[in-house]
Parts: C-alpha cells; structure tokens; sequence
C-alpha cells in the first residue's frame, strides 16, 4: 500500500501523463487498473501546496491542503495526502467484520480525524454504503476509533430489504445534538446523536470507507422514531453534472425524480421490519443550498461543543 498525493481533477487533465510530455515538477504518476495514470504523488524534497507540488520547503502549505487524516480508497479529485489506508478485519456480512482507519501503524477515527472541509466550498464524505447495495454498514461512533461496522439489531446484522440506490455517508466532524431541541418546523424533534448523514446522487458508485469531496445542494429534514435526522443531498465534486447542479432545483433537470425518490425511499424503508413510515419536517420540502450549508455548520458546531466537553458525550467515542 503507497500514500498518493491526489491532485484536483481540473490540474490532473493538464497534467496527465495522457495530456502532456512534461508533468509538473515532482509530481509522478502511477498506472492504476482502470483508472488509467489516475494517482500522483510528491517527490522527496517536494511537497504539496494547493494540488501541485512545490520545490520549496518554505512554501507555505493552503490550509484546506494540509489534511490530517484522509481516505481509502481515494477518488483522484480530492486534492489530499492519502496517508491513510482502510484495514479490513473479519468476515463481511458478520459481526466480526471491521474497517478500520489506519495512518502507518496507528488507528484513526473517520469521524474526528478525517477533515469536515475538502476547500473549495466542498465537504468530505465518509461513504459507508455504496450504492445498490444492502448491508446497512455505519461509522461506530461508540467503539475505539469509530470503525466501520455492520449495524446489529436483535443479534442479527442488518440489511435493507432492498437496495439503496444512491451512495450513502456521514460528513466528519459533525454531530446532531441530542440535547437540543429543533424548531416548530421538524415538531421540535431533537437529534438523533450521531454525524450529518449524506445521499450522495452522483453516477459513480463510491468504495465503502473512501472519502469523497462533495458539493451540497439541498437537504431533508427527516423525523425517524421522534428524532432529527437530517439527509442533506450532494453531489461528488467529481460528477459529471457536478459543474451544471449547484443547487437543490438544478437535480431534476439532470437525475429527474431523484429528489422525490429520496424522500419516499426513507420515508418508507422500515415498514417491512414493522415500523411506521418516518415523516419530513417544513412541509417534506427539500431545503436548498444556502439551508444546507447553515445544517452543515449547525452540526459542526454541535460538534465542536461535544469534543470541547460542553456538549455531554454519553457513550460516544472521542478521540
């Protein structure tokens, strides 16, 4: 397993070794099966600085560059280090089964040490569940290092009872305080303890424990057993369409019924085990943007206040 320097998708068209003789100084890029001359990295001496690499030690570094902490199984657009790789422990589909995230020899957590900014107005998404598949996989928020596991009820691991058609996750870094309680617009429901979940709509479908830039569009404010459990809606930076959808409105004219097939896809998809159908807050409208990015900074803050001991922990995991 090597670390990867990943360079932003508009700099890897100007540099790919496809697209020109002369990359940029210290960059090298790697044939990778599928994807082509996808993965660059830095030589010794060089080092990142905004997608490029420097050959002086002395320049400084962009802030949003300089992550601690990033993903397996990297898409090449993300513009991060990739010092971190995904460990797989046990038997899928059981559980025993882990992913955990590793930086050498030491575990991290992709909730505290995965950055919630990617630059650019983008976030990281953590995926957790790859789309069309059923295994109801989740960052543990309770266990040492939150790994990735399969959610257990009555004994049993958990599956859908049929497949979620789009790319699902969690934004690092953000919580929903169950000690607060929302507005009249979601019934004054409170949160429902855990990171800010994503619907990520785009065509590709993401590696589970891989970390995707990804641009907000819209949101849903879902009411699942009496809790908040916000669904914000977004869009990998690396899309196709991404450059043409910038806002909740923009999804129909590109993945028409998405939207609405979101919302019917939670409302309904506990009814088989028995249990009502979930509801939606400010009138099951999808939010837009600017609402979405205020949902964003909302949880991050909830966030910040749970690690700073303002916030009571219960039985969550901090590293």
């Amino acid at each position: 397993l090597i670390a990867y320097s990943q360079v932003p998708s508009t700099q890897l068209r100007a540099t790919s070794a496809r697209a020109v003789s002369r990359p940029l100084p210290g960059l090298k890029f790697k044939s990778v099966p599928g994807r082509g001359y996808a993965f660059a990295r830095c030589d010794r001496g060089y080092k990142l600085v905004g997608g490029g690499c420097s050959s002086s030690p002395d320049t400084p570094a962009q802030s949003d560059r300089r992550m601690s902490g990033v993903a397996c199984n990297a898409e090449a657009a993300q513009a991060v280090v990739a010092s971190v790789v995904c460990k797989k422990q046990g038997e899928f589909g059981t559980e025993d089964f882990t992913m955990h995230f590793m930086e050498g020899d030491k575990a991290i957590s992709p909730w505290h040490n995965i950055p919630l900014s990617a630059g650019n107005g983008l976030y990281n998404m953590v995926t957790e569940i790859p789309k069309m598949s059923k295994a109801k996989m989740e960052v543990d928020t309770k266990a040492e290092n939150n790994p990735i596991k399969q959610d257990v009820k009555k004994g049993k691991v958990r599956y859908y009872h049929g497949p979620i058609f789009w790319n699902y996750g969690c934004l690092p870094q953000t919580w929903e305080d169950p000690n607060i309680k929302g507005d009249d617009q979601v019934g004054g429901a409170f949160g429902d303890n855990d990171p800010l979940d994503v619907v990520e709509i785009g065509s590709a479908s993401l590696e589970m424990g891989s970390v995707t830039p990804v641009k907000p569009l819209g949101v849903l404010s879902m009411i699942d057993d009496g809790e908040l459990d916000w669904k914000l809606i977004a869009i990998n930076a690396n899309d196709p369409k991404a450059s043409e959808i910038n806002d909740v409105d923009d999804i129909e004219k590109f993945y028409p019924g998405t939207v609405s097939g979101i919302r019917e896809w939670f409302r309904w998809y506990k009814t088989p085990d028995d249990k009502p159908v979930n509801s939606f807050g400010h009138g099951e409208k999808a939010l837009g943007k600017a609402d979405a990015l205020k949902v964003i900074e909302e949880t991050h803050q909830h966030y910040k206040d749970l690690v700073s001991g303002k916030s009571d922990k219960g039985k969550l995991w901090l590293a």
